[in-house]
């Protein structure tokens, strides 16, 4: 069966941190904090909407912990000034070694799906954006099941709409719950540590693989298929 990989896109395809250098047009001295907190508040409202069952889009999410971020670091921001750096979101940087080794990926076979918390028209336009759009067969979006990662019904639903099996399914993330929450929920789960500072939760799930960087994601895939006759992988 062919092997489908399903790749999370905000801080794994898209550098989420994309935005410091504007920050710092308004926020000096504190922009990398200001970034850091408002990806950290925009997850962790993700999560309490998801378990409350009180959905709201990602970008609400990410709206409200704009809001948030501004109190906490008391960094007074227009209206004006927020709706910019919304709409900056909107068009987010890709990380430099995303579209070659997409590429890579599909031409050797490989199908290529997005799967975020965004909905599927920002995730479009996300990726329409970083110029690799054409390289994924589909956008599979949570917000067809109003939920979040890594409610295991949303790894289910990307099953689904991919026509895969768990077994054959690799999910490619930088977030750490996001392998947990595939892995729990059947899928394999890549590991993207894009910093030597970010630690895996220690939960007693280890990632099926971890890489450094999407430069290694084909060899060690390939490599670990080709190992599984022997159960080393």
């Amino acid at each position: 069966m062919t092997t489908t990989l399903a790749f999370d896109v905000y801080g794994t395809l898209i550098d989420t941190d994309g935005l410091v250098s504007q920050l710092r047009e308004t926020t000096g001295e504190k922009a990398g904090e200001f970034s850091r907190i408002w990806r950290d508040k925009q997850l962790e409202y993700s999560f309490r909407r998801g378990l409350m069952q009180n959905y709201a889009t990602f970008a609400v999410c990410t709206r409200n912990a704009l809001d948030y971020t501004c109190d906490f670091c008391k960094v007074s921001l227009t209206v004006e000034q927020k709706e910019e750096l919304l709409e900056s979101y909107r068009t987010l940087p890709a990380f430099n070694d995303v579209e070659k080794n997409l590429q890579c990926l599909k031409s050797a076979g490989f199908r290529l799906f997005a799967f975020s918390n965004g909905n599927a028209a920002a995730v479009e336009a996300l990726l329409d954006a970083a110029g690799v759009r054409e390289l994924f067969l589909d956008v599979v979006s949570v917000d067809d099941l109003r939920s979040f990662k890594p409610n295991p019904a949303v790894y289910s639903h990307f099953l689904r709409k991919s026509g895969t099996s768990g077994g054959s399914a690799w999910l490619i993330s930088g977030n750490p719950f996001d392998v947990i929450g595939a892995i729990s929920a059947g899928m394999r789960g890549v590991w993207v540590r894009r910093s030597e500072e970010t630690i895996f939760d220690p939960w007693g799930i280890e990632p099926t693989l971890t890489v450094s960087s999407l430069f290694e994601l084909e060899e060690s895939i390939s490599a670990c298929l080709s190992a599984e006759g022997n159960g080393d992988c």
